[in-house]
C-alpha cells in the first residue's frame, strides 16, 4: 500500500482524504473546523485524529492541498465592453478557481475607484481592447488603479500595444503581463492568464491567508480548491492515456453561500444552420452563483424562484415555509431536523439547482431577419450531455438526490433553455472531487479510476 494524504482548507471545514495509489482506492475521509483565524494547522490536525480512528495509521507518502479558505481568491476585473473584453476577463478568473467579487466595464468612474478601495481583492485583472484597438480605456484604469494604491497584484492582460505603458503607470506596484485574454474581436485567449492567477494564489495568497503554518507537511503545490475540481472534472470527461472518461458531463457543487456549475463539453450547435452570438464558450467551463446558496444567500433561491413555488415543490404552506426560510438565514449552522424540514431545504436545493444550471446553460431563440426565421444559440448547448455530478451537503446527504438533480435538467416550461434532456446522476459523497483534482496532478490514472469507482458505485440513473 502507498497511501496519499490529500487536504481541503475550506473556509468552514478542513477536508481530508487518504488515498491509495498503489492499488488506486479510497481509503477514508475525514473534517473539521478550519481554524484559519489562529493556527490553521489545529483544524488540520484535529481532522487527521479523525481520519486515523476510519483508516487506522498511515505512513503517507506525499502530502498534497487546495485551499479556499478566508473566503477562497477574491478578484475584481475590469474591461472594455460587457459583452466580450469585461465577459473574457470573467470567464479566465473563473476558470482560474477565483471568485470574481465584481466585473467593471468602460472607464472607471470615482464611484468604482471607492468600492475597489473598500473591497481590496486578493488579485486585479486588468484587461480592455483588442490588440493594435483602444488604449485609452485601460491606460486611464491603470491610473485609477495606481491612485487606489494597495498591495494586491495587478494582472494585466489587455491591449498588448498598452501593456508597457500601464506597467509604467502602475510603477511600484506588484505587475505581471499576460497576453490579451482577447487579442481578436471574438476569439478567447485565456489559458495564460488563468496560469498567471495560479501562479500568484500560490506566491502570495497562499502567505496572506495564513496557510504558511501548514506548508511544511505539504508535498507539492497548492492551488485554488475550485481549479483542482476542474481538474477532475476534465479528467473525469476527457480520461488519460491509459484510462477512458466518461465523456461530456455537468456538475453542480451547492453550497452554503454560492453554487458552483462546471460543464465540460464543446457546446456547440446541434445544427449547423444555427448561428452562435457572443464570445465563444469555452470546453471547460465555470460559473459561481454567488446569490444562491443553502445558508447564507438563501434568500437569493426564494428571489430568483420564488416562495410559492419552493412551498408548492416542499409541500408545505408559504407561510410555513417563509418561516422556515427565515430560521435557516439567520442560522446558518443550521441542519434539517424534522421531516417538514427536510423537505424544505430539498426544495430549497432543487431549485438552487435549477436557478445555476439555468444561468450556465445557453439558450438557442428564433430571431426574425432579413432572410426570415433563424435560430440564434447564445452560451453552451448542453442537451445532449448525459452526466450529471453533484456534490455539496444538502445533495449528498439525503435519499432524494437524483430527484433534486432533475430540476438541473430540460424543462418544457423553459423551451429555449439549453440545459441537459436527460442524464445519469452520479453523486460525490465522499467529497472526494477537489482531493482527486489534486491526486490527478501527480497520479492522474489512480485519481480516475478513485474517480469513477466512488462516483459511479453511487449513480442514480434518470
Amino acid at each position: 500500500m502507498k497511501p496519499v494524504l490529500l487536504i481541503d482548507f475550506g473556509s468552514t471545514y478542513t477536508k481530508v482524504t487518504a488515498a491509495d495509489i498503489d492499488s488506486p482506492r479510497l481509503l477514508g475521509t475525514a473534517n473539521s473546523y478550519t481554524t484559519v483565524q489562529t493556527d490553521i494547522n489545529d483544524g488540520l490536525a484535529d481532522a487527521l485524529i479523525r481520519l486515523e480512528k476510519k483508516t487506522g495509521k498511515l505512513d503517507f507518502c506525499a502530502r498534497y492541498a487546495c485551499s479556499s479558505a478566508a473566503g477562497g481568491l477574491r478578484m475584481l476585473a475590469s474591461g472594455l465592453v460587457p459583452e466580450l473584453t469585461a465577459e473574457a476577463a470573467k470567464t479566465a478568473s473563473l476558470g482560474a478557481g477565483a471568485k470574481v467579487l465584481k466585473t467593471y466595464s468602460f472607464k472607471l468612474t470615482e464611484d468604482d475607484e471607492e468600492e475597489i478601495r473598500r473591497l481590496d481583492p486578493d488579485i486585479f485583472l486588468l484587461v480592455g481592447g483588442t490588440d493594435g484597438g483602444n488604449t485609452d480605456c485601460i491606460t486611464h484604469n491603470a491610473r485609477v488603479l495606481a491612485r487606489i494604491g494597495g498591495t494586491y497584484p495587478i494582472i494585466l492582460a489587455g491591449n498588448r500595444n498598452a501593456a508597457r505603458e500601464c506597467e509604467r503607470i502602475l510603477e511600484g506596484r506588484e505587475v505581471h503581463i499576460c497576453e490579451n485574454v482577447m487579442p481578436r474581436f471574438g476569439t478567447l485567449n485565456i489559458e495564460p492568464t488563468q496560469k498567471q492567477i495560479r501562479e500568484v494564489f500560490l506566491n502570495r495568497i497562499v502567505q496572506a491567508k495564513g496557510l504558511t503554518q501548514a506548508s511544511e507537511l505539504i508535498s507539492g503545490i497548492m492551488m485554488p480548491t475550485p481549479s483542482a475540481v476542474m481538474t477532475a472534472m476534465e479528467l473525469l470527461a476527457k480520461g488519460t492515456k491509459n484510462i477512458p472518461g466518461i465523456g461530456d458531463l455537468v456538475a453542480v457543487d451547492v453550497g452554503g453561500a454560492t453554487t458552483d456549475i462546471y460543464s465540460v463539453a464543446e457546446g456547440l450547435p446541434d445544427d449547423p444552420r444555427t448561428s452562435l452570438k457572443g464570445l465563444p464558450e469555452p470546453y471547460i467551463k465555470r460559473t459561481v452563483e454567488g446569490d444562491i446558496g443553502m445558508r447564507y444567500s438563501i434568500h437569493g433561491i426564494v428571489d430568483a424562484a420564488g416562495l410559492d413555488r419552493i412551498a408548492e415543490a416542499a409541500g408545505i404552506s408559504e407561510q410555513r415555509m417563509g418561516e422556515i426560510v427565515d430560521m435557516f438565514g439567520e442560522n446558518t449552522d443550521m441542519l434539517p431536523y424534522d421531516e417538514e424540514t427536510q423537505s424544505a431545504d430539498e426544495a430549497l436545493a432543487s431549485f438552487a439547482v435549477r436557478v445555476a444550471v439555468t444561468r450556465h446553460a445557453g439558450r438557442l431563440e428564433e430571431v426574425f431577419g432579413i432572410g426570415g426565421l433563424k435560430l440564434v444559440q447564445t452560451g453552451k448547448n448542453l442537451l445532449n450531455v448525459d452526466k450529471f455530478i453533484v456534490t455539496g451537503g444538502s445533495l449528498i446527504h439525503t435519499k432524494n438526490t437524483g430527484r433534486i438533480a432533475s430540476y438541473g435538467f430540460y424543462d418544457e416550461e423553459d423551451p429555449t433553455s439549453l440545459k441537459p434532456k436527460s442524464c445519469e446522476v452520479l453523486v460525490d459523497r465522499s467529497y472526494i472531487i477537489a482531493a482527486m483534482g489534486l491526486l490527478s496532478q501527480y497520479y492522474p490514472d489512480a485519481a480516475l479510476t478513485i474517480l469513477k469507482e466512488e462516483l459511479i458505485k453511487d449513480g442514480t440513473s434518470k
